[in-house]
């Protein structure tokens, strides 16, 4: 049995629609700091403003980094990790090159995270790496674990929440067996019950992304799109 403290602590809340604003901001921060939420994940435009609404709490700032098609270029990805660590990240969310994974460009995939990694690593930042797994087999989901790893990443993560098939069962199955004794698994993308957030705690996951923190930590059913 979890409780709801417990839960909070695992989740990292999204604060990731392009149309949210600087008021939307705020009052999230203030939700997440009510709630013990362990991270507010936000746009890399929102890092500096989120550390300074989140600095007298226990709440960590986490982000998206090439958000949400990974498909920057990997010398802006590395720059991007800079940026945001300057503005007071503690745990950088990259996005996994999804098109050159598919191509079977796995050097190009390994390298891309490695260079995320080494500039994060360097401050002691953690780096989780989306890998959208509505777009891949479960072979190929094992395939990105491995890369993650190999590149050095803390965290295989499921989805962005704006890709097709947000966490599933399967898909946190095959991260667990694949790098689960070695690496962190984090379920993100269309959580949106009590139920669906101990369902994956309890098969292993390690990190939930949400969006309807509020509704999730009250029992409620959320009617979020993330």
């Amino acid at each position: 049995m979890y409780t709801k403290k417990q839960v909070a602590k695992t989740i990292d809340h999204a604060v990731l629609k392009p149309d949210m604003t600087d008021e939307d901001l705020k009052q999230h921060a203030q939700m997440c700091i009510e709630n013990e939420v362990y991270s507010m994940c936000v746009k890399p435009c929102d890092i500096a403003a989120a550390a300074g609404l989140l600095q007298n709490s226990d709440v960590k700032v986490s982000c998206v980094l090439s958000f949400p098609h990974g498909a920057d270029t990997t010398a802006t990805k590395a720059f991007q990790a800079e940026q945001a660590i300057a503005d007071g990240v503690h745990e950088i969310d990259m996005v996994m090159n999804i098109g050159k994974f598919l191509s079977g460009d796995y050097n190009y995939v390994l390298n891309d995270i490695k260079a995320v990694v080494e500039v994060a690593h360097k401050k002691n930042i953690l780096v989780k790496v989306i890998q959208e797994s509505g777009f891949l087999t479960a072979d190929q989901i094992a395939k990105a674990c491995e890369l993650s790893y190999l590149a050095g990443a803390d965290f295989v993560k499921t989805s962005t929440g704006f890709g097709p098939g947000g966490a599933k069962p399967e898909y946190i199955d095959v991260m667990i067996k694949t790098v689960g004794d070695k690496m962190q698994v984090k379920a993100s993308g269309g959580i949106r019950s009590w139920d669906d957030a101990v369902a994956f705690l309890e098969q292993g996951a390690n990190r939930l992304g949400v969006g309807s923190t509020e509704a999730i930590l009250n029992g409620a059913k959320a009617n979020s799109d993330y």
